[in-house]
């Protein structure tokens, strides 16, 4: 559940033109989606789309503006030149951002998911259980090496959609990052799991409505530590690879990179605006 009205809020995120039809249509996105994790009555329906409306009408006049002025920002220290510190920045600015927006989401959801019958929670948990079966498809099929494979494979995915393209030189600096970073999808597959049941918990006791918004603005707090070694040292990596990267931009890659920046403050302006 934790995932539903942030995600659809972070699309904002993850988008160019595309973001304000995809932001528009958010709503009613989460709204299907919540439905077919807790098969919903039609008055919750109703109940939870006002709580739909409510967080979208915060993320409208609080987080938007801020998404733009952090768009513009990363632009301009990309357009002069980028340094590691600016990397970490953003990484920073981006989980700081998630963490709000989080914490709005629960404190939407948390009396809410508290009122659902046990035949509701009970459904919640099989589609839980469905999520975690297309997540080892995805993530966890094929041996070590098949993994990193596909790992590579959404990385360039990502940069290249980023940058409009990689020479052989950036892509052989993705590969040895690829090739050195710890897997990390088995991990995050038990943590999804521990959160997943620590939810399950504290809907069965009726508690979300009381720690719901902190459980989840503070996502990482209680991971195990060898996932959380693993990710930070995968992190840090990942980090130092864009910042390598950055020093071998074109000024065609680099401009493709400034414009999409660019186009997600104005898009966030103006759905900001709406």
């Amino acid at each position: 559940m934790r995932s539903l009205l942030v995600a659809a809020a972070a699309t904002a995120l993850s988008g160019c033109s595309a973001v304000q039809f995809a932001y528009n249509n958010a709503g009613a996105w989460v709204q299907w989606k919540a439905d077919s994790f807790l098969d919903l009555r039609e008055a919750q329906k109703a109940e939870l789309g006002q709580r739909v409306a409510g967080f979208f009408r915060w993320n409208r006049g609080q987080a938007l503006p801020e998404y733009a002025r952090l768009a513009d920002e990363a632009a301009a220290r990309l357009e002069r030149g980028a340094t590691r510190e600016d990397m970490v920045w953003g990484y920073d600015a981006v989980r700081g951002q998630a963490s709000i927006a989080l914490g709005e989401a629960g404190a939407a959801l948390g009396d809410f998911l508290d009122r659902l019958e046990p035949a509701q929670v009970e459904h919640f948990e099989r589609a839980l259980e469905d999520d975690n079966r297309r997540y080892a498809r995805r993530y966890l099929e094929g041996p070590p090496a098949e993994r990193r494979t596909r790992r590579l494979q959404r990385l360039r995915h990502d940069l290249e959609d980023w940058l409009g393209g990689l020479n052989e030189a950036q892509l052989e600096r993705v590969r040895r990052f690829n090739d050195s970073a710890p897997l990390t999808a088995m991990l995050r597959g038990r943590e999804r799991r521990r959160m997943q049941q620590e939810l399950l918990a504290l809907m069965r006791a009726r508690r979300s409505g009381g720690v719901l918004a902190d459980w989840w603005a503070h996502w990482d707090r209680g991971r195990e530590p060898e996932f959380a070694l693993a990710n930070r040292e995968y992190v840090d990596g990942l980090l130092t690879l864009l910042a390598d990267l950055e020093r071998t931009l074109s000024a065609q890659q680099r401009a493709h990179a400034v414009s999409r920046l660019r186009e997600y403050a104005r898009d966030f302006r103006v759905l900001a605006a709406q």
